[in-house]
């Protein structure tokens, strides 16, 4: 059936999920100390001194499934699910096991999200929507529609896009969306 509602492509890692913090876990872990932020400030994680394997976590099984959600995400992520088509986009192809692994997350952290609005994928290029909130600029780039871009430590150097710093602010940009939209 053909939605009226303005569709949302929504992606995970470091959007919804905080994978940082699981990098930051491991590093302590290894190396009994806090890594300092201003070391990964606009770049990845794991190009930190002593991270650079630390990618390889990415390929584990069982690495993407207990990943923290950021706060607010939840509720906010309801509530766009309830004003708007939101579909889940993240790029799973390049580490297999991610996918069952965010499959379970999904279900788990976000119930009231159908598996049918879940989108695996290798390249986001493909994706049509209204809107893309995502945390890489590669991926708003090809995007045809609005680009949002959600912060990140790897992207804090980054411009040209709408930034929304956390989920208090994806949600105040979408009510001013809604209130914005003709009436029918």
């Amino acid at each position: 059936m053909y939605s009226m509602k303005k569709k949302i492509a929504l992606d995970m890692d470091e959007v919804i999920v905080n994978i940082y913090d699981r990098f930051i876990s491991l590093y302590v872990e290894k190396y009994n100390v806090v890594p300092n932020p201003e070391d990964y400030e606009g770049r990845k994680f794991y190009n930190v001194k002593g991270a650079e394997n630390f990618r390889n976590y990415l390929f584990e099984p069982g690495f993407f499934l207990d990943l923290p959600i950021f706060e607010g995400a939840a509720e906010v992520v309801e509530w766009l699910n309830t004003h708007f088509d939101l579909f889940i986009v993240t790029a799973a192809q390049e580490f297999p096991h991610s996918l069952i692994d965010k499959y379970h997350w999904l279900q788990k952290h976000l119930p009231f999200i159908s598996w049918k609005q879940f989108v695996f994928c290798g390249d986001k290029s493909i994706i049509r929507a209204d809107y893309m909130i995502d945390d890489h600029v590669h991926n708003l780039k090809t995007f045809d529609g609005l680009g949002l871009l959600f912060s990140a430590s790897h992207n804090i150097n980054e411009n040209g896009y709408i930034r929304l710093n956390n989920w208090n602010e994806v949600k105040l940009f979408f009510e001013k969306e809604l209130e914005n939209e003709p009436a029918l």
